[in-house]
């Protein structure tokens, strides 16, 4: 089942996306929704108005998490081939909501920065309120699966030792078009993730390949902070990035940048100037 937010004339609606329609749930965003503690029925048996699949305006799934949590170093080869040792733990960091752009929308371009870098990730959406999560709920409380692109001001990341300034630029982070649900008893998602540049491959990768896979980043992000239905967890990027290329690569204005992973979707997103 795919889940979405879509803007319409008269405000933001959750939907179904169905083969033929996007379907009204009866909520205004994917986060009333999920914080429903019946959501999965509610959004399987609602049958209410009816959106044309041609040009729908998809808004991020959740347009206002309470918390985006990111992850890094977390793909076994690209930290094998770099001659590092995989981690004990994982590394975390943060995004603020205002981050967040539709999978089609515009990505603006960090104001200052001239090292705006891509990196392809699955994200991982929260359906239940979670803490102290054993492997069994942490897998329990995953909603579902979605693209992220997580882009980068490689130049402010570096300024401290503390990443946040560099990924949490207003308007830069493509998230969607859709939540692709799973059922608790289903296995880790294994698809291949990629992210081309203008039409040049520049990532690709399999999400089995993650050191720390959903359930695990779930239970381990809960023994820190309750997560919430809507939370948005950002696994982590593959190799190919633009900042570890000789020369450096990055993007720039105009620059077309289009996300995928197999049986979640795809973003597509050009990159303009602020």
């Amino acid at each position: 089942m795919r889940l979405a937010t879509i803007r319409t004339a008269d405000g933001t609606r959750a939907v179904r996306v169905d083969d033929d329609a996007a379907v009204e749930l009866g909520h205004p965003d994917l986060g009333a929704l999920l914080r429903r503690p019946d959501w999965r029925a509610e959004a399987t048996a609602t049958d209410g108005p009816r959106h044309d699949l041609a040009g729908l305006d998809y808004a991020p799934p959740v347009p206002s998490p309470e918390k985006i949590v990111c992850v890094g170093l977390n793909y076994r080869n690209h930290i094998l081939e770099m001659g590092r040792e995989l981690p004990e733990h994982p590394t975390l960091f943060a995004k603020f909501a205002r981050a967040q752009v539709g999978a089609y929308d515009p990505v603006v371009l960090p104001a200052g920065s001239d090292a705006v870098d891509w990196e392809a990730e699955l994200g991982v959406i929260i359906g239940a309120e979670t803490r102290h999560a054993t492997s069994e709920q942490a897998r329990s409380a995953i909603a579902g699966y979605t693209v992220v692109n997580d882009v980068t001001a490689r130049d402010f990341q570096y300024r401290s030792p503390q990443w946040l300034q560099g990924k949490t630029f207003e308007a830069s982070t493509p998230v969607g078009p859709w939540l692709a649900t799973a059922e608790p008893d289903d296995a880790p998602l294994a698809g291949e993730l990629s992210c081309t540049v203008d039409g040049e491959l520049m990532q690709k990768a399999d999400t089995a390949d993650l050191v720390f896979d959903p359930a695990a980043l779930v239970a381990y992000i809960s023994r820190i902070i309750t997560l919430s239905p809507g939370d948005l967890i950002a696994t982590g990027t593959p190799g190919g990035v633009g900042h570890a290329r000789k020369p450096p690569r990055y993007l720039a204005e105009g620059s077309e940048l289009v996300t995928r992973i197999d049986g979640v979707g795809e973003c597509r997103n050009s990159l303009v100037r602020g």
